[in-house]
C-alpha cells in the first residue's frame, strides 16, 4: 500500500513575472493558476522571490552584471530565512534564455532539496551575448532538476533533444473551466479576440488578424469585440483604420467575469497566435463554448483541434483564415458542433482540477517520506 500522500511546503518562484506583478499577461496569469493548482492539491505554497531576471537585450552586459549582483542579495536574503525551517520543494516555472533560474538550483542544493520546472525551455539559436550564459543557466538547472514538468510536446521533445538525460513528464496546461461555465448564447456574427497589445510577436497577430478581416466577404455579418490593452494600443488601433469602424469595439482591459460574459455571445474566437507556446486565451474560449480561429504554428496545435474545436490555417495565409470565418460564421451547425467539442474537451483535459490531481502525483514521487 503507497504511504499517505504528503502535505508540501513549495518555495514558488517565476522569473519571468510573479503571479504578483500588476502588469496582466498569459505569464502571470498561468502563474497565478500554478498556485491555486498547488493549493488545491493540499499544499502550501510560499512566494520565494519577486526577483524579475528578464534581459530583453543580449548585449545589455550592465544589466547583466547587475542582475547576477541581485540575485545573490536575494539568495542571501532567503537562505538566512530558512536558516531553521526549509520548505519541502523549490518549483520554478517557465525559466527561459531571456529569464533564468538564478536563485532556485543553488538553494535547492544548499538544502538539500528537490527542485522542479515548469514549461522550462531551450533554444539553440538564442546563444547571443549574455543569452548564452543565461540560457546555460536554464539548461544546468533542467539537468539538476528532479522533475520537469512540460506543458507541451514541442517543449518536450526541445529538452530531451539539449540534454537527453533530463527527467521530464507532462503536464497540460489548464485553466478554471468553471469560470466558463455558464450557457453559450451566440450572437450571430460575433467574433471576440482576447490579446493584450504589445510589441513582438502579439503586433504580428494582431497585424494578421487585420488583413484577415479585410478578406471577409462584403456581404457577411460580422463584429469582432476585442478584449485588450497595452503600449502599442494606437498601432493596434491604427491597423484596422481601414475597416469600417462600427465593425469593431475595443473593450480595454477587463476582467475574468467580463471576459467569460462577452466570450459567452461569441460566435467564433479569432487570434492567428504568432508565436505562442499555447494560449491560454484559446483554453478559456473553448471553455466557454466557443470554436476557435487561429493559425497552425507554434504550441497553438496543443491545445486546438483543427476540424473539431475549430479551425487552424497556415501561417501568413490570411485567405485562408478569412475562409475559415465565414464558414463557421454562415454554418450555425457548425458552431454549435465545434463549441460543444471545444468545451468537452477542455473540461476532459484542460481543468484546475485535473491538473491538481495530476501534479499532486507527480510531485510526490520526489519527495522523501517523513520518518
Amino acid at each position: 500500500m503507497p504511504p499517505p500522500a504528503r502535505h508540501l511546503r513549495i518555495a514558488f518562484y517565476a522569473p519571468l513575472k510573479a503571479p504578483t506583478h500588476p502588469v496582466p499577461s498569459g505569464d502571470r496569469l498561468m502563474a497565478q493558476l500554478l498556485t491555486r493548482c498547488l493549493t488545491q492539491a493540499g499544499h502550501q505554497v510560499d512566494l520565494a522571490s519577486d526577483l524579475r531576471t528578464y534581459l530583453g537585450d543580449p548585449q545589455d552586459l550592465a544589466g547583466w552584471t547587475k542582475l547576477r549582483a541581485d540575485a545573490d542579495d536575494e539568495a542571501h536574503r532567503i537562505s538566512t530565512l530558512w536558516a531553521n525551517d526549509p520548505p519541502d520543494l523549490w518549483l520554478c516555472y517557465h525559466p527561459y534564455y531571456k529569464s533564468p533560474d538564478l536563485l532556485g538550483p543553488n538553494l535547492a542544493h544548499r538544502f538539500a532539496l528537490p527542485y522542479v520546472t515548469v514549461e522550462a525551455s531551450l533554444s539553440a539559436r538564442r546563444n547571443i551575448g549574455i543569452w548564452t550564459e543565461m540560457q546555460s543557466h536554464v539548461g544546468n538547472a533542467v539537468q539538476q532538476a528532479s522533475l520537469n514538468l512540460c506543458l507541451t510536446a514541442r517543449d518536450m521533445n526541445g529538452l530531451r533533444e539539449a540534454i537527453p538525460t533530463a527527467h521530464l513528464a507532462r503536464f497540460p496546461p489548464f485553466i478554471e473551466t468553471d469560470a466558463f461555465s455558464a450557457p453559450a448564447t451566440p450572437q450571430p456574427g460575433h467574433l471576440v479576440t482576447v490579446a493584450m497589445m504589445r510589441a513582438g510577436d502579439k503586433l504580428d497577430s494582431y497585424r494578421r488578424l487585420a488583413a484577415t478581416l479585410a478578406l471577409l466577404p462584403p456581404g457577411l455579418h460580422w463584429h469582432l469585440s476585442v478584449i485588450g490593452d497595452g503600449p502599442q494600443r494606437a498601432e493596434v488601433q491604427a491597423m484596422f483604420a481601414d475597416l469600417p469602424p462600427n465593425r469593431l469595439t475595443w473593450l480595454g482591459l477587463q476582467t475574468q467575469p467580463q471576459i467569460a460574459a462577452t466570450l459567452a455571445q461569441a460566435s467564433a474566437y479569432i487570434w492567428p497566435g504568432c508565436g505562442e507556446a499555447y494560449g491560454l486565451a484559446y483554453l478559456e474560449a473553448q471553455a466557454a463554448g466557443v470554436a476557435v480561429i487561429a493559425q497552425r504554428t507554434a504550441g497553438v496545435p496543443e491545445v486546438v483541434t483543427d476540424g473539431e474545436t475549430g479551425f487552424l490555417t497556415e501561417p501568413g495565409d490570411d485567405a485562408a483564415a478569412a475562409a475559415a470565418i465565414t464558414r463557421l460564421l454562415t454554418d450555425p451547425a457548425l458552431q454549435h458542433r465545434m463549441g460543444q467539442a471545444a468545451r468537452l474537451r477542455v473540461q476532459r483535459d484542460h481543468s484546475i482540477t485535473g491538473a491538481a490531481q495530476r501534479l499532486n502525483t507527480l510531485l510526490q514521487t520526489i519527495v522523501e517520506p517523513k520518518p
